[in-house]
């Protein structure tokens, strides 16, 4: 764990007003009732609940805020376009749990979650903190790149049906498996992925887990320090299409994946293949 200066506290305040500046937004944190309610809609919009079971509400948003914790929502002129909520981890941890960020989907392409994502990283500096932590579906490869590769997150935890069953639209019919995140936010290796220059992959992983020309996993060979997991471009495309090719990929990255965190590997990137990269140690 690298303490953050002050010099680190600017960098990532300018480097959160830039990423603002180049999305064409304003991030701010929200407090009052009408805007905690527009970031409710705002989640649901995004994750489509099943009503009874919403992503946040009204009143746990309220909370959050009133207790000093995370809640922030990226606008467009008078438009929100983008909120997240998180609320601080044990105290001798001094991190943040970032519980649901969320983004329209025109904001998706337009740097909106990387302007949420780094106002966060600034808050959580001036607030003390050293770390936030956040879980997501690791069949995702458009948030596995977003996690891993632009923000510099590292991974060593796989958790297998974490929330139970999800009856959203873009989670049901699968099981809730998901990847905890450590985003260190003065590490150095994280500055340099803010600033696009991710890790990159090693010249001798090897691909424990690959894609076949009809898009479904093939385990390879785990051997070496370094390794790599591979993962559909698209798995909500494959869950639309083929669901017992989606639950197949389930499993496999379950099983490698899951294995290889469990064996004592960390995630320390995603390759421009399309892969978890992953080293295993010295003693490998």
């Amino acid at each position: 764990m690298i303490e953050a200066g002050t010099e680190v506290h600017e960098a990532a305040r300018a480097r959160a007003d830039s990423a603002a500046e180049q999305a064409g937004v304003t991030v701010r944190l929200v407090h009052e009732l009408p805007e905690l309610e527009q970031v409710r809609v705002l989640l649901d919009l995004v994750w489509r609940p099943d009503p009874t079971n919403p992503p946040a509400t009204l009143e746990l948003l309220r909370v959050v805020s009133h207790l000093g914790s995370y809640v922030a929502a990226a606008y467009r002129g008078d438009t929100m376009v983008g909120a997240t909520m998180g609320f601080f981890g044990p105290p001798d941890t001094r991190s943040l749990h970032s519980h649901i960020t969320g983004v329209l989907p025109d904001g998706q392409v337009r740097g909106v979650g990387f302007a949420l994502k780094t106002h966060q990283r600034a808050w959580a500096l001036d607030n003390g903190l050293r770390m936030i932590g956040w879980t997501f579906d690791p069949l995702v490869s458009r948030n596995a790149h977003f996690n891993l590769a632009k923000l510099g997150a590292r991974c060593h935890v796989y958790l297998e049906s974490f929330y139970g069953d999800m009856p959203d639209e873009l989670n049901a019919g699968d099981e809730s498996d998901r990847i905890l995140l450590e985003w260190d936010l003065a590490d150095p290796v994280v500055t340099r992925a803010l600033a696009g220059h991710p890790v990159e992959r090693a010249a001798d992983a090897l691909v424990a887990l690959d894609i076949d020309g009809e898009q479904r996993p093939v385990p390879g060979g785990i051997k070496g320090r370094y390794v790599e997991v591979r993962i559909p471009a698209d798995i909500y495309a494959v869950r639309k299409a083929r669901p017992e090719a989606a639950l197949r990929w389930r499993l496999a990255v379950r099983d490698v994946l899951g294995g290889l965190l469990a064996d004592g590997a960390v995630i320390t990137g995603f390759s421009r293949e399309g892969g978890y990269l992953l080293d295993r140690g010295e003693d490998a």
